[in-house]
């Protein structure tokens, strides 16, 4: 038997979310839980090119987000009412599963009603952000857990997605 080298660790990295996507007319708030290293890579929301956040939502509103630049569809989706943001604002993570999160801080919340006086439906991108729907239940906030828009989450297809998406704006 011989001995073989330990793997180093790799020591997680201290990582900071981004800035909420809302304004006074935002009446629809989709929560992810924090973004990955593509999406912090690019500074951009859902930055990573196989994430289906984008083509799923321009299929909801019917306008072509994915063809646009990252500036234009922020202004689309505010010119549609709908938000975004992270249930996280920091964390320490390898990788991008959320399942490598530790130490995580949550988002100041208690803002949205100051920022956002005309929300409604707070929506959360998968089960990690889900986790503080009845948070805003209880804060009276409609919520709708979506399926995850992540590549991880390749059990459920596109057009299933879609049907729950929908409810966004319903």
């Amino acid at each position: 038997m011989t001995a073989t080298a330990a793997q180093p660790v790799q020591p997680a990295t201290s990582l900071t979310g981004f800035p909420p996507v809302i304004d006074a007319s935002t009446r629809f708030l989709i929560l992810g839980s924090f973004p990955g290293v593509a999406s912090l890579s690019a500074q951009q929301y859902y930055g990573h090119p196989r994430n289906q956040f984008w083509a799923l939502l321009s299929a909801v509103l019917d306008d072509d987000l994915v063809g646009l630049s990252y500036a234009d569809r922020l202004a689309c989706l505010r010119s549609h009412r709908i938000g975004l943001w992270d249930v996280i604002a920091g964390c320490e993570r390898i990788g991008s599963l959320d399942s490598a999160i530790r130490n995580a801080q949550a988002n100041q919340f208690d803002l949205l009603r100051q920022h956002c006086p005309q929300l409604v439906r707070v929506c959360f991108n998968g089960k990690t952000s889900g986790k503080f729907a009845p948070q805003f239940a209880a804060a009276g906030y409609d919520t709708l857990v979506l399926p995850s828009s992540s590549p991880a989450n390749a059990q459920t297809t596109f057009t299933q997605k879609l049907q729950l998406w929908r409810g966004i704006i319903a």
